[in-house]
């Protein structure tokens, strides 16, 4: 009888041992499985597309031309424009300004292609407090990315810096290259003109980017999205340089861990991290 009593607490013993250390394994198995970056590329896609239409009203709004968005500069060739820029009427503060690239893939000199069309309808002048502007892609592609929806921009006037800030709100799909799958992007930003203001040139214009975005990522999974340090545009990087080049966003996928994502220290790259877990990783921006 002795005997097997000692034999049932030691089976109990070792199936309780057996309970305990699986689900100590199962515990971690979530955290070290977890290092998928593709929300966050995702994210970035959009975010750069969303922040590339303001880039390109930004510039047809103040000059009427989009002459930072020519052709490629390459070897010895001539650069030749990439779109064609009509303004129904000059005159009038409010107006449209088509963005036409044509029906053809055109290399611009941030080295993306583009083709189709941006149409912007501006309430006032660009430069003027409450200033509503309206911009719809119609066949708009970059880098064979189908861009439709809507992005409206509205000028809050001067902060208390004398800066101009405009509210931005995109309500966009971005049907990705070769069946990559649909970015439901909706997102509420704030951006602020920090520098080149007073210019025409886009070249050499800075950009404080706050807020927060929402949607669902090429998985089928929702997200949320908040900028928790400003995320800084320089368009003074030069070709090809159009990523943020600091700031920082906790992007939370649904189901799994907060992605926390560093743009980095101000360096003109297309680099950023991201922490999983505790866990960082380096990912090349799209």
């Amino acid at each position: 009888m002795k005997t097997k009593s000692v034999l049932r607490i030691g089976f109990l013993i070792l199936a309780l041992t057996t309970v305990i250390v699986s689900c100590r394994k199962n515990d971690k198995e979530p955290d070290e499985a977890d290092s998928d970056t593709t929300a966050v590329q995702d994210q970035s896609l959009a975010s750069t597309i969303v922040d590339d239409i303001s880039n390109i009203t930004d510039e047809a709004g103040r000059s009427g031309s989009v002459s930072g968005y020519r052709m490629a500069d390459i070897g010895e060739l001539i650069a030749t424009s990439c779109a064609t820029v009509t303004i129904d009427s000059i005159a009038a503060s409010s107006k449209t300004i088509t963005v036409n690239f044509g029906t053809s893939n055109c290399l611009c000199n941030d080295f993306k292609f583009r083709r189709g069309s941006l149409i912007i309808n501006f309430t006032g002048r660009y430069r003027d407090s409450s200033t509503v502007i309206t911009i719809t892609p119609k066949n708009y592609f970059v880098n064979e990315n189908l861009i439709s929806g809507t992005k409206t921009i509205k000028n809050l006037g001067d902060n208390s810096a004398g800066h101009l800030v405009y509210q931005v709100t995109a309500n966009l799909l971005i049907f990705k290259a070769n069946n990559g799958g649909t970015i439901v992007w909706q997102s509420n930003r704030q951006r602020e003109w920090i520098a080149g203001e007073n210019t025409l040139t886009y070249l050499d214009d800075k950009y404080s980017v706050t807020g927060s975005a929402n949607g669902t990522n090429t998985s089928g999974k929702t997200f949320s999205s908040i900028i928790t340090s400003p995320l800084i545009k320089d368009m003074t990087c030069g070709q090809g340089k159009k990523h943020f080049i600091s700031g920082k966003i906790e992007h939370a996928p649904s189901g799994k861990a907060i992605r926390y994502i560093d743009f980095g220290n101000g360096v003109c790259d297309d680099i950023a991290t991201v922490t999983i877990n505790g866990k960082t990783y380096t990912i090349n921006l799209n």
